[in-house]
């Protein structure tokens, strides 16, 4: 299954920081889970300062229940290290089903 996740950041340095930093953790830890990043990108328009990533869970996983699991491991933790988590305002999970004609399954 995969899933648009947006973060929302309080300020462009936290943007930064998350991004460059910390989230670029995430990919070996995520892996220790069976997720997979397609992709990453940062947004700062209109004022926002978002981070979004696309991630696919593991066939048959529920991603809740990995989520939960990852987030509460050594792996995580250590990816978080140095980081302020009230820096990150809001967290919008969007599952996504392909299209039959989608190049990306």
């Amino acid at each position: 299954m995969l899933q648009l996740r947006i973060y929302t950041l309080r300020s462009p340095e936290a943007l930064r920081q998350y991004a460059t930093v910390h989230w670029a953790r995430h990919l070996a830890t995520f892996e220790i889970f069976g997720v997979t990043t397609h992709g990453v990108w940062t947004e700062r328009s209109g004022g926002a300062n978002r981070l979004v990533a696309l991630i696919r869970y593991p066939s048959g996983a529920d991603p809740d229940e990995v989520t939960r699991e990852c987030m509460s491991s050594p792996e995580f933790a250590s990816d978080m290290a140095g980081f302020d988590p009230e820096e990150i305002i809001d967290v919008q999970s969007l599952p996504l089903d392909p299209t039959t004609f989608s190049p990306m399954r």
